[in-house]
């Protein structure tokens, strides 16, 4: 059985957010052990993401709170904010096209936040694409 790369990235967003948990709750966790409670089989972009946007969280942090307007990536709901870590990683260290990351997080983000922040990540990445 394949899995699309949406289903993998709901995948990541997963982990991401597990992981958001652990240290927000000073739970001791291991990156593996998580990825493979979250997923059966190995698979490279899962874990080039989640490590990537673990990696670079204070970065990809830095570049959302400059394109948000008046608001910060740390008042976004959790999800939200795993959200948009992740679109902005794959726009800036993948060969992703920039419209399929868009319309991921876009897609994830109507599933799993608010009309709102779907918004702003949506506004945020489009920001980001226009300034490259």
């Amino acid at each position: 059985m394949s899995v699309t790369r949406s289903e993998l990235r709901e995948k990541v967003m997963t982990i991401l957010y597990q992981i958001y948990l652990y240290r927000k709750n000073n739970i001791a966790y291991d990156i593996d052990s998580v990825i493979k409670e979250n997923i059966e089989i190995d698979n490279e972009f899962v874990k080039d993401m989640v490590y990537g946007v673990i990696t670079y969280t204070d970065e990809l942090d830095r570049i959302a709170n400059e394109l948000l307007n008046n608001w910060t990536i740390d008042r976004l709901d959790a999800m939200g904010a795993v959200i948009l870590r992740m679109g902005i990683y794959e726009l800036k260290y993948t060969e992703t096209p920039d419209l399929v990351v868009i319309n991921e997080a876009i897609e994830l983000a109507k599933r799993y936040s608010d009309e709102n922040v779907r918004k702003m990540i949506n506004a945020v990445l489009d920001k980001l694409i226009n300034q490259e």
